[in-house]
């Protein structure tokens, strides 16, 4: 998200400046913003965002700060919650802090549906601004407490806040574990595509593009201290996205797999969108359909960025078996 959002914007505003800041982890790729990283405009800035010292030198004469840094695999969150705690909590009250002494004149904060909750199957109720928090995994528990302590600094400090809360993503850039990519990548290398319990969750997709147009709107009209909730209306099930991924590529249904369900699996994420349609203008632009055929064209086009990932994801695991392997042998 953070990669689109730049090259939007850098595109849309050509009297802005922007100061990129990444640790640069498993997911990080400075391939995305190979085609501005020789722009004037464009700074790119190795850090964390737990470290004040990072902070302070990316922050330093900037006037509006968008995060985007977390941990975001809700996957990765179960089978080791700590970073998520460190990078999506501290790291969060760390930017709000260097935020409030830079003097910062706006702050907005990106979020997630799943800070809500689940909603029921073929019900009709949809997440909202007013929705209780109700976080069922350690990722979307550290984006409930980030959420949090972003009001807490405005209520405190009145820092000048907003906060996004959005729909699952989906566009070109996203890293090949998410589901759209991770089927998309599978269909063309005929794998099988890995389908949690019998398919039946549904979640609320919005094209990339969509959700930075919805940021810009938010950061230039949006009101301090005021959340938006973000949404795509363009609910499916995880069988109706594998299907419509296969046929659009022209594969087989069989490649369809069905796979062990996930611990505590939501069943259904949806969004009421109407405060920032009402008072802002959004609406999302592009049809669920038009997106899957513009993301399966970028990766079909982009096999090089996506088999880099896959070769560098397989030489990490077998360089951490290999470490087990020695591990085990001195143990012995």
């Amino acid at each position: 998200m953070g990669s689109n959002f730049i090259l939007y914007m850098i595109n849309k505003y050509p009297d802005y400046e922007f100061v990129n800041l990444d640790s640069l982890t498993y997911a990080g790729n400075l391939e995305n913003l190979k085609s501005v990283e020789k722009n004037s405009r464009y700074r790119f800035i190795k850090g964390d965002i737990c470290l004040k010292s990072d902070v302070q030198k990316a922050i330093r004469g900037v006037g509006t700060v968008v995060h985007f840094a977390a941990e975001t695999h809700v996957d990765r969150s179960i089978s080791g919650s700590s970073v998520f705690v460190q990078t999506n909590v501290l790291g969060t009250q760390n930017l709000l802090e260097v935020a409030k002494e830079e003097g910062i004149k706006r702050f907005h904060h990106i979020s997630t549906d799943e800070v809500f909750g689940s909603l029921k199957l073929r019900s009709k109720l949809k997440f909202s601004e007013k929705t209780p928090y109700n976080p069922r995994s350690p990722y979307s528990a550290s984006k409930a407490a980030a959420d949090h302590l972003v009001r807490a600094y405005f209520s405190t400090y009145g820092l000048p806040v907003t906060i996004s809360n959005c729909t699952n993503n989906y566009g070109p850039l996203q890293f090949p574990e998410k589901v759209i990519p991770l089927f998309i990548i599978n269909a063309l290398l005929d794998k099988k595509l890995p389908i949690y319990g019998k398919g039946k969750a549904v979640r609320d997709y919005i094209f990339v593009d969509d959700h930075s147009r919805a940021i810009d709107l938010i950061i230039h009209k949006g009101k301090i201290g005021e959340t938006y909730c973000l949404g795509g209306s363009s609910e499916r099930n995880t069988v109706e996205v594998a299907d419509t991924i296969l046929k659009v590529i022209g594969k087989s249904s069989s490649l369809k797999s069905f796979v062990k369900d996930r611990k505590g699996h939501d069943m259904r994420y949806a969004m009421n969108f109407s405060k920032i349609q009402k008072q802002l203008g959004f609406k999302p632009e592009t049809r669920f359909e038009e997106g899957i055929e513009k993301t399966i064209i970028w990766y079909k086009k982009n096999q090089s960025w996506w088999q880099k990932i896959a070769k560098k994801q397989y030489l990490d695991k077998s360089r951490a078996v290999a470490n087990r392997q020695t591990v085990k042998k001195k143990n012995r």
